[in-house]
């Protein structure tokens, strides 16, 4: 499948910004099942590409100028559904055991992810997917209930969430059963346009047979509609854009993301 892809993010302030620096993890690689035919940022500021510690294509935007509003563009086409490997494992796998303040399991999800401790013998992950199925009943999509510094416990506390939440749980759950497990952000099309948008998912490390990755708020193994961008411990490490500013004042953002595959172009206005 060939999905074209067009992320635009805006920032605008209510005073004059002195200065902005941002990481911006918007540009996806080659493998698993993916190869990228064409992709560029475009921004109205200085642009430093480097490959940070996860192996992810990063850039470090800076505005060294007074500005009001920023622009960032990121937009090519991806080629999906391929038998390409997953890229280099870069960093020791006990890494992505390490608990972060955002994947940290309270002991309500330690009692939860202790009836799947019996499977840890199994040569096969498909009771990883009776998990991520009981995840998303105990913990059902909803929109807003959340926001990007909620944690996996407490989200699994108030009972509802979006994809980066069940993403979280999902990796803490693993990771309390001592399984490698790491935050995936990327895109999802859907025929319908329902969910094209920026999404999250979870790579599970699963011994003789590498990384797998589970959608969990979809309750499926990723396929040919998912695009990755970038990997790492929780949202913080994988975020499309985050940074610091001097000045500003109040700051207004908001993200559309649009899809074109086999001709047919929908969009999504996100707030």
């Amino acid at each position: 499948m060939d999905l074209s892809i067009e992320h635009r993010t805006r920032y605008q302030y209510s005073d004059l910004v002195n200065y902005t620096i941002q990481q911006l993890r918007l540009t996806p690689g080659d493998g698993f099942g993916q190869r990228v035919k064409r992709w560029e940022i475009r921004v109205n500021g200085h642009l430093h590409r480097f490959q940070d510690t996860h192996g992810n294509a990063t850039h470090t935007l800076v505005l060294d100028s007074p500005h009001d509003e920023i622009n960032i563009i990121a937009a090519g086409e991806v080629e999906t559904g391929l038998e390409t490997a997953p890229q280099e494992q870069r960093l020791p796998l006990a890494v992505y055991l390490r608990n972060t303040d955002l994947t940290a399991a309270d002991p309500e999800l330690q009692k939860f992810t202790a009836r799947y401790a019996g499977f840890l013998t199994d040569h096969s992950d498909l009771w990883l997917e009776d998990m991520m199925h009981a995840i998303v009943k105990r913990v059902p999509y909803a929109k807003g209930s959340t926001a990007v510094d909620t944690t996996a416990a407490d989200a699994f506390g108030l009972g509802s969430g979006v994809c980066q939440d069940h993403a979280h749980i999902f990796i803490a759950c693993c990771r309390h059963l001592g399984i490698p497990a790491r935050y995936v952000s990327g895109y999802l099309f859907t025929q319908d346009g329902s969910l094209m948008e920026s999404h999250a998912w979870a790579d599970v490390y699963w011994p003789d047979a590498g990384w797998r990755s589970f959608d969990v708020s979809n309750g499926c193994r990723t396929n040919s509609v998912h695009v990755r961008l970038a990997v790492g411990l929780d949202y913080r490490d994988a975020c499309p854009v985050s940074g610091m500013r001097v000045g500003g004042g109040m700051e207004s953002m908001g993200v559309s993301v649009l899809v074109n595959q086999s001709g047919q172009m929908q969009q999504v206005q996100q707030q």
